[in-house]
């Protein structure tokens, strides 16, 4: 049997497929030096108050409402050459944060970054599942998402070993890593073939159709808890328990391990026993996170409901490979594209109603809020079914 598995993992981990691996590596490492310094940089360096933080989550999520419209210029493109496009364009933007010495000025650059980033975000996993065949994808995303989570703990775990030896200077430079290390993640995927992703019949460039309504509605509810929770999980640790920048980023090392551990058993539980069931589990299980987080007021009780928050949210992969298995190939990446412009209607609205609501219920207010969405969306992740569709799926493009 171990011989069996070995040979099945050598199957689909082709060299394509880990030279984007390794390309998602060199992206999460700078997001996780974005992530463990950002919310002490905004607050601590910048001194932006806590609506204006959330406030910024929701204008940085602008790109992404308008990445059907982004994607339908582009989607002439070879993916891997628009995917190389959005990586740089996300490098520059972030890189640019080290600049920044005003609110304005950083609005304009999360703005750059973000465009790079939401239109990195479909093509990432259509390169991906172009890559595989339709009864691996869970695995796979969950192996990629637990590649995410090595190269957070990396990045995380540099900023929380060199955070009490800097000033509030050295947050800056955090930025210009990453932006490097974004670029280097750029070049490895030029390396893949330009025919990587690219099926028979071609792609259309915008696409939205009855059969995949439910992924759209599962998209919608996606976005309004996700983003709201991204903004102000850890601003709640800063602002009201005054955690430190290595405080944060130990708790964000301490996630990041859990998900590296865990991701690759959510990704089989998704081909073993279904998105249906593993996602409607997840809900219920985030909802009672957040309630958690209303209702406990520890900071360190509140850091473990972060852990847990972190690791169910990977589950949202699930969504992505729910499409991947109903869908003809040539439809997967404009309807993905499609779901990060409708995920991004909710989590746009969200974080300036949350960033204004803030100071009137609470962060407190704000999580009852998110729960409630989420127990909206289980009777609908109880609606899915996923019927095979005979098509011609794309192979793995053989190394040259």
């Amino acid at each position: 049997m171990t011989h069996l598995r070995t040979g099945e993992a050598a199957r689909i981990w082709t060299r394509q497929l880990i030279t984007l691996a390794a390309a998602v590596f060199f992206i999460n490492f700078g997001q996780g030096l974005f992530n463990g310094a950002g919310t002490n940089f905004y607050v601590q360096t910048l001194g932006l108050s806590g609506a204006q933080v959330l406030w910024l989550a929701g204008i940085r999520e602008i790109p992404g409402l308008l990445l059907i419209f982004i994607a339908a210029v582009f989607m002439h493109l070879p993916l891997t050459w628009g995917s190389a496009a959005s990586v740089v364009l996300m490098a520059v933007g972030y890189g640019l944060y080290a600049a920044v010495n005003s609110y304005l000025a950083l609005i304009a650059v999360a703005l750059i970054g973000s465009l790079g980033f939401h239109y990195w975000m479909p093509l990432s996993g259509a390169l991906a599942m172009g890559l595989i065949r339709k009864e691996h994808s869970g695995r796979v995303m969950g192996a990629l998402a637990a590649v995410r989570a090595l190269a957070s703990i990396v990045g995380v775990g540099a900023i929380a070993l060199t955070a009490s030896l800097w000033q509030s200077l050295a947050l800056r430079s955090y930025y210009i890593l990453g932006g490097a290390l974004t670029c280097v993640a750029a070049i490895l995927i030029l390396r893949l073939p330009k025919e990587s992703g690219v099926v028979r019949n071609g792609q259309r460039r915008l696409l939205l159709r009855r059969r995949y309504w439910l992924y759209y509605v599962l998209t919608f509810f996606e976005g309004s808890r996700v983003q709201v929770f991204h903004a102000f999980g850890t601003l709640v640790l800063v602002d009201s328990y005054g955690l430190a920048v290595w405080q944060i980023s130990l708790l964000l090392l301490v996630s990041g391990g859990v998900n590296l551990l865990l991701s690759p058993m959510l990704g089989r539980l998704l081909d073993d026993v279904g998105e249906r069931l593993t996602l409607t589990v997840s809900y219920v299980a985030l909802a009672l996170c957040f309630v958690g987080y209303a209702t406990i007021h520890s900071a360190w009780m509140l850091g473990l409901l972060l852990v847990c928050i972190n690791l169910l949210t990977t589950l949202s992969m699930g969504l992505s490979t729910y499409v991947n298995r109903i869908s003809p190939s040539e439809e997967l990446t404009p309807t993905l594209s499609a779901g990060v412009s409708i995920n991004h209607v909710t989590s746009v609205g969200m974080s300036l109603v949350a960033g204004s609501l803030l100071a009137i219920i609470g962060y407190e207010g704000l999580c009852w809020g998110a729960a409630a969405v989420i127990l909206a969306s289980v009777p609908f992740a109880l609606a899915i079914r996923t019927e095979a569709v005979e098509t011609l799926q794309p192979q793995p493009v053989a190394a040259k």
